[in-house]
């Protein structure tokens, strides 16, 4: 078995993924996570003793320095898709990842893997981008061999994308359609967490910043009728000005601060919007890590089934893959 990796945010849907390739690969796993009575299925991820989870909270430099006590490696996953309460861009993926990297580098830390994002841009008129490139450049001050992996769209079984548009189809009459044109590269979460623990354990990543996406590139228009094919809903599609979708992103920011849910959409994910969110030619992606990269159509149908009438029970709808 090989030395110890620390994951920060190791509990979610991408880090559930990460911590189960590297307990394959040999790794101990430690999970550091903010509520740990809620990650306890994370030990089931590995062998008797290979995984424990731990609480940490990266705005908390004594947790931080708990979580990397012993460790040989370390990966980053802690991120935000909205700003709620204490809970903001800056704070986390800036100075949450300065804290992780300045401690891990104290405790000896010899590998790190920074999560960040297509489209992460010092210069961006989006947070969330602006933020992620801060983040990357906090810890590359820090970890100068560190590895960046940057993402598009991360679909899965547990995905936030593929199943709130699918959700929204099944109890509303319409979807609204921001940014039709703009296209995204959706890749396989497994996918993402492979290259992950590659980069952990592979001294050939070291340095290197990979952008991750899949087999195919998408507008937003084709996903949405792509959802709507596979879960049988004949749905309207609404295309919103930018103006009128700014405007909901507005509504969305005061649901975000005063609601403990998931808005429909924000000021931020707006802007976002505005941009292709496909990986750059130009840099290491699956195919240099090794990883053949598993479509949209293999995977997405085996969980939208669930928001078809009927369920599991229902007949494949005509047109679905």
């Amino acid at each position: 078995m090989q030395g110890l990796v620390t994951v920060f945010g190791g509990s979610g849907f991408v880090g559930s993924q990460v911590v189960r390739a590297l307990a394959k690969a040999g790794c101990r796993v430690r999970v550091a996570v903010r509520q740990p009575h809620l990650a306890y299925r994370m030990r089931m991820l590995g062998d008797v003793g290979q995984i424990e989870v731990v609480q940490a909270n990266v705005r908390n430099v004594a947790s931080v320095n708990r979580a990397l006590d012993g460790a040989e490696a370390c990966v980053n996953l802690v991120g935000l898709l909205w700003e709620s309460g204490r809970q903001k861009f800056q704070a986390v993926h800036v100075m949450g990842a300065k804290t992780v990297a300045e401690r891990a580098k104290a405790a000896g830390v010899q590998r790190f893997v920074q999560m960040s994002a297509i489209g992460a841009d010092a210069g961006s008129e989006s947070k969330y981008a602006r933020t992620k490139a801060e983040g990357e450049a906090a810890v590359r001050a820090v970890f100068p061999g560190a590895v960046i992996v940057r993402p598009s769209v991360i679909f899965g079984p547990e995905d936030g994308f593929f199943n709130r548009f699918a959700q929204m189809a099944a109890i509303s009459p319409a979807l609204p359609l921001v940014g039709g044109d703009t296209r995204f590269q959706p890749v396989f979460v497994g996918d993402v967490a492979a290259v992950i623990a590659q980069a952990v354990t592979s001294p050939a990543a070291e340095g290197l910043t990979y952008e991750l996406g899949g087999p195919g590139v998408y507008t937003m228009r084709e996903i949405l009728q792509l959802i709507l094919t596979e879960t049988g809903r004949a749905r309207a599609l609404l295309s919103l000005p930018w103006p009128i979708a700014g405007l909901l992103g507005k509504v969305g920011d005061l649901m975000a601060a005063i609601l403990p849910i998931a808005p429909p959409i924000t000021s931020d994910q707006v802007e976002l919007l505005k941009s292709d969110n496909v990986a750059d030619q130009g840099l290491p992606g699956l195919a240099e890590a090794g990883v053949v990269p598993t479509s949209v159509e293999a995977v997405v149908p085996s969980y939208l089934y669930r928001y078809r009438k009927g369920g599991q029970y229902a007949p494949t709808p005509a047109g679905a893959l």
